[in-house]
């Protein structure tokens, strides 16, 4: 199987490819995340910004998240798609959506945070291990633990 991942928005105006396979892919409740991807979560994949490139015209929305780093979300400005975030705690990282994905099958999730502002609609595979707010250490240490 090819280790990289590619993925792209709706209309296939904007794509993107990693030369590598996700360091991370985690399932996330928070408000931000429920609000923008339009559902109760949203599934990121982590993967070296070094090995990250876009093709096509990315529109960016920066809010700060809960720890009060900032966050920047990329979207296709023709239909709306999102595609992925980088976090300023992290900027060797960045954060795909899963929902780009040409092939969602490439990723399994490890993981969900914020289950503790998840709606009660929306089920999460039990055998993941959950964490109420973020991991001991946030999101720098748990994907640390993981490489």
């Amino acid at each position: 199987m090819s280790t990289c991942l590619t993925g792209s928005c709706l209309c296939g105006n904007v794509t993107w490819r990693s030369e590598v396979d996700a360091m991370l892919s985690a399932h996330c409740h928070c408000v931000d995340c429920r609000k923008s991807s339009g559902t109760g979560h949203c599934t990121h994949i982590v993967v070296p910004m070094s090995a990250f490139s876009v093709q096509g015209e990315v529109k960016f929305y920066d809010r700060p998240a809960d720890s009060g780093n900032m966050v920047r979300r990329g979207f296709c400005p023709n239909c709306g798609s999102a595609l992925y975030s980088t976090n300023a705690a992290m900027p060797e990282m960045v954060f795909p959506r899963a929902s780009s994905l040409d092939d969602p099958e490439r990723v399994s999730p490890q993981m969900v945070v914020y289950s503790s502002r998840a709606p009660s609609w929306d089920h999460m595979d039990p055998a993941l291990p959950s964490f109420a707010e973020a991991p001991e250490g946030g999101p720098e240490q748990v994907i640390k633990d993981a490489q």
